[in-house]
């Protein structure tokens, strides 16, 4: 009798499951849609999922890459430090020379160029918006960042002002750099100039920084001694009779 039975097949390999193709740019998409919803809506309002969503990943990955949320704001301030380094070494540049006069104007302008041509460019708008608008609040996050990155910075420039004006004290030249500090911080955020101004300027116009420099400029000189001068001038003495 002829041997009916099929012979067994060997077990087909089991077909492996195609992953997803890496996608290198996740990470930096994850960046991008944070610091752009942050600087929307600010960083209380805006939650993991959001920030998934936006960059268009799973919600895990967002954890896998940065961790929790605040660790996730400390990065794209991290990723944006270079322009810090911009401002630092335009700052080395300046002869701190109190005899010169133009020596206050380039310490102004290493300070506001670099964040006013990062403003105008479509890579920084939602930075720059973030920087104003978020590190003004006093949050954990916000003094984590500014003592992370911004501080030493701030520091540099109050030492290059209390140079530059000798006659001041360190801690006047301090109050000089928060009032600089807030004209910048301003500029970068407020897009009322173009209704105030019947839409004739348009918002962070990289036209007017110089006029903002100029601005600086004169409210240091105004606000911190260039020159010693006495409050009271003491009478000569009568001559004795």
């Amino acid at each position: 009798m002829f041997n009916t039975t099929m012979p067994s097949r060997k077990p087909e390999p089991a077909r492996r499951q195609k992953s997803a193709a890496p996608r290198p740019d996740r990470q930096q998409a994850i960046l991008l849609a944070a610091e752009k919803l942050f600087a929307q809506r600010g960083y209380h309002a805006v939650t993991i999922r959001q920030i998934a969503e936006e960059a268009g990943v799973p919600l895990a990955l967002v954890a896998y890459y940065y961790g929790p949320k605040q660790d996730l704001f400390h990065a794209v301030f991290a990723h944006w430090s270079h322009t810090i380094e911009e401002r630092l070494a335009a700052l080395d540049a300046v002869s701190k020379d109190p005899a010169d006069p133009n020596t206050l104007t380039r310490i102004v302008e290493a300070f506001v160029f670099p964040v006013i041509r990062m403003r105008s460019s479509p890579e920084g708008q939602y930075y720059a918006q973030l920087v104003g608008r978020e590190l003004a609040y006093n949050s954990e996050e916000a003094d984590r960042v500014l003592h992370d990155f911004f501080d030493p910075m701030a520091n540099r420039f109050i030492d290059a002002l209390h140079e530059v004006l000798p006659h001041g004290t360190r801690a006047e030249a301090a109050w000089g750099y928060q009032f600089a500090l807030g004209s910048l911080l301003h500029h970068l955020v407020d897009d009322r100039i173009a209704r105030l101004s019947a839409h004739i300027n348009t918002p962070s116009d990289p036209a007017a920084a110089e006029r903002l420099v100029r601005f600086i400029v004169g409210g240091l000189r105004a606000a911190l001694p260039e020159s010693s001068k006495k409050s009271s001038i003491t009478p000569p003495k009568r001559r004795q009779t």
